[in-house]
């Protein structure tokens, strides 16, 4: 029943921004996946990360019948993308795989083996449907959206010390090396979420059910949620708002000043008109609350994957920052906003008790109030950074503390070793 309701609650979601995406002039995120079937995608790296998130409920031998048939068929879509002087992308393969998985699970299977393969199928087509609906989202904030109110985030931005500005300088004197890196980081954040996903789902072909929390469904909540603050918060991001940018892109005309990251900006409260085009997706930093989620399911697994989930959190940071696409109080409200979601699902899974409820409506209370005073006090903070700057970093650390002792109370304890008796010696 969950699962149903789920899917009836995402199609009609899917439906409802097909619908506002058509009446921009635009194909919604319906319209775009189904367009991948035949055309080239756009993303090939994400299509194969929901095939390998579809084949965990397969076996060994099944998988590499499905890997196999993917490539295969990207290599004839190649093939004939190279007759016609196309663009060889790919992906088309993992997609067909995906929907054929669908189709065989609804007329060769039944009961739980049924269930189990539509669920690995949703799981797949969700990663993809989520980076689609993410597109249309951010294209109807920059529609119904004309102002912005980056100039009180960057004022209260001052309490903190202007962070985007000192780490673009530094970013930038790595030179294009660097920065390279960093976008890889940047850009590919949902392949790394279906990988760590890949290891929490290991065990799912064997004990033919999922677990009751993994990664996948913390990414994709958060996915669908902040988008909805960007509406009511919309800003677009100092590189955009003040310059040009160091690395080619900015808001050109529509910029306040070309400030951005060499002269620190002016203290202002006023919300500025911006174009049509460039999205208010800064408040909350979704790549920050995604990065969090990520570094916060890796403390469970192997040595490596351990270390890529810190070093994933520090490069995602760095280039939210150095490429000036967040302040620093936007990355504050992501962590705080990825605990929160983090919270509630864990919550979800295991049954809602008074730890769980305490600490949801804690952290929602510090995440509107961060949003509340960014709009409000964004002078007060500027004026009086030493007392502002440190009740800001202690907010966010408050939701960590609150999150990190919570949990730890939900982890099972181990049972005690029975030490054996000691016995008399005979005399």
């Amino acid at each position: 029943m969950l699962w149903t309701a789920t899917g009836v609650a995402v199609i009609g979601f899917l439906v409802a921004l097909e619908i506002a995406a058509r009446h921009y002039g635009l194909p919604g995120p319906i319209t775009n996946q189904a367009q991948e079937v035949i055309f080239g995608p756009r993303s090939g790296p994400l299509l194969y990360g929901g095939l390998a998130l579809m084949m965990v409920v397969l076996t060994w031998r099944q998988r590499l019948i499905a890997l196999g048939t993917a490539i295969g068929i990207d290599a004839v879509f190649c093939l004939v993308r190279l007759v016609v002087d196309a663009r060889p992308n790919f992906g088309n393969g993992a997609l067909w795989v995906i929907l054929g998985c669908a189709v065989i699970a609804v007329t060769r299977r039944t009961g739980r083996e049924r269930a189990l393969l539509l669920k690995g199928v949703g799981l797949g087509l969700l990663l993809v449907a989520g980076h689609k609906t993410g597109d249309t989202w951010l294209l109807i904030t920059s529609k119904t959206r004309p102002a912005v109110l980056d100039p009180y985030v960057a004022t209260a931005d001052h309490a903190l010390g202007n962070p985007s500005w000192v780490v673009g300088r530094m970013v930038e004197a790595t030179g294009p090396v660097g920065a390279h890196t960093l976008h890889i980081v940047y850009g590919q954040l949902p392949l790394a979420a279906a990988i760590f996903g890949l290891y929490q789902l290991r065990n799912v072909a064997v004990e033919r059910r999922f677990p009751r929390h993994h990664l996948v469904r913390t990414f994709l909540v958060i996915g669908l949620l902040g988008p909805a603050i960007y509406m009511l918060f919309p800003v677009v991001g100092p590189v955009f708002a003040y310059g040009t940018g160091a690395f080619g892109t900015g808001g050109q005309q529509w910029a306040i000043a070309d400030l951005w990251p060499h002269t620190p900006p002016p203290i202002a409260l006023h919300s500025i008109s911006f174009d049509e085009i460039t999205p208010r997706n800064c408040m909350p930093s979704l790549h920050t609350a995604w990065a969090t989620s990520l570094f916060i399911h890796s403390r469970k697994g192997p040595r490596v994957l351990r270390y890529t989930g810190t070093f994933w959190l520090i490069a995602t940071l760095t280039a939210t920052l150095g490429f000036g696409y967040h302040y620093g109080a936007d990355l504050i409200a992501g962590v705080v906003f990825a605990l929160t979601i983090e919270a509630a699902m864990r919550a979800i899974a295991r049954g809602w008790d008074r730890q769980a409820t305490q600490l949801v409506a804690y952290g929602t209370a510090v995440f509107a109030a961060l949003l509340v005073s960014y709009r409000y006090l964004p002078l007060e903070m500027a004026k009086h950074p030493g007392v502002f700057g440190p009740v800001l970093l202690l907010a966010m650390a408050s939701v960590v503390y609150g999150y990190v002792r919570t949990t730890k109370l939900w982890e099972p304890k181990a049972a005690p070793v029975q030490q054996p008796e000691l016995q008399p010696e005979p005399a």
